[in-house]
């Protein structure tokens, strides 16, 4: 349904942003109304390979860290921004960007070692090559006699 630009693009959100005692909710104070659209993946699988696309907007390669844990490849990121600074052009009237951490995993396969994920950084959006590895075939159920 198209509403008018007045009303936003979340409408009821808007009328209903009321106090919540819900504390599962901490990205969206931190990031806001649009804490589901952070840190956004594409995935294409390509023959012996998957490609992720991610999107960090805003973030240096340095505020980002990659790890490998049991088959799970997770994807850090963390912003801290001075909310005292100052502009060039003087005091800070509306600041939309906000400072927090997210985090998100993909479980990858136990087979796949550390030097066999690729990344690159660029343009906002974090680039990452992983190898298909097969994991071992789980044998055929076999049942077993019973005596008696």
């Amino acid at each position: 349904m198209l509403l008018p630009s007045i009303f936003g693009e979340d409408l009821l959100d808007d009328w209903m942003d009321f106090p919540r005692m819900d504390f599962g909710d901490i990205d969206r104070k931190l990031y806001g109304k649009r804490a589901a659209q952070v840190m956004k993946t594409d995935v294409h699988e390509l023959g012996d390979k998957y490609e992720l696309d991610i999107d960090l907007p805003g973030f240096k390669k340095d505020e980002i860290k990659l790890s490998l844990d049991n088959g799970y490849l997770s994807v850090s990121a963390s912003k801290e921004l001075d909310k005292d600074k100052k502009d060039k052009k003087g005091k800070i009237i509306r600041q939309e960007r906000y400072s927090g951490a997210m985090n998100r995993s993909f479980y990858i396969g136990d087979d796949v070692k550390q030097e066999d994920v690729k990344a690159k950084y660029e343009d906002g959006v974090l680039k990452l090559v992983v190898p298909k590895k097969e994991s071992e075939k789980v044998q055929e159920k076999k049942y077993i006699a019973i005596e008696g």
